[in-house]
């Protein structure tokens, strides 16, 4: 019986889901594009430095693989701490502004940043390391954390459109107490998410790159 129930469950959750990104599609399509957008400039402005930037790049990159090869040791309760604080503060961006019709077009460029974040930072480490090393680089220090963190801010994001399309289509005081009510109670949900990306980043990809960087 707990097996079926459980799978029962499972199905529900997975078909809401699905029925969320359905109905959401041209959102999510808008803001995928914008992200990748983003990240692309952030690759552009990195091929496009000058030689003294790119210096200073390359050498903090370098100083931080050779802190690691060292024996650094990380404070994992600081890099939890600050994880969920950087998470907590984009967590309430996006709520406060999918919260206010003004702020709608500010989540499209909140979201264009973060992009533009990811390209600049694997630019760089691609330009210091080369391709090879950079990629091993990526995978300790990025990459588990992001599959939760990007899905994330993005549905974030479209829960803030969503409600301001939902507002204009019924401005009554009573529907968008409503409105406001389950876009935070979602916005909830997704902190939840950013929360558990933290503790990847702290004690995954914080042990990961202390393993993996000694070779780069």
């Amino acid at each position: 019986m707990r097996s079926t129930s459980r799978k029962s469950n499972t199905h529900v959750i997975r078909n809401t889901i699905f029925e969320y990104i359905k109905e959401n599609l041209r959102s999510y399509l808008i803001l995928i594009i914008i992200f990748f957008i983003g990240l692309l400039l952030g690759v552009v402005f990195i091929n496009n430095i000058n030689e003294v930037q790119s210096k200073q790049i390359s050498e903090y990159i370098s100083n931080f693989i050779n802190s690691v090869k060292e024996n650094y040791q990380i404070s994992t309760n600081s890099l939890l701490i600050t994880s969920i604080i950087n998470n907590l503060c984009i967590a309430i961006l996006l709520w406060f502004l999918g919260s206010t019709v003004i702020g709608v077009p500010l989540i499209y460029l909140v979201i264009g940043y973060k992009g533009y974040c990811i390209g600049y930072t694997i630019a760089a480490v691609t330009a210091t390391l080369g391709t090879g090393k950079s990629i091993a680089f990526i995978f300790a220090t990025m990459l588990l954390q992001n599959i939760i963190y990007i899905p994330t801010i993005i549905t974030l994001a479209v829960s803030g459109i969503k409600l301001y399309r939902l507002i204009m289509e019924d401005r009554r005081k009573e529907n968008i107490k409503v409105q406001i009510l389950k876009h935070t109670i979602f916005s909830v949900l997704m902190l939840i998410l950013l929360l558990f990306s933290s503790v990847i980043e702290t004690y995954i990809s914080g042990n990961l790159s202390q393993i993996i960087l000694k070779y780069c």
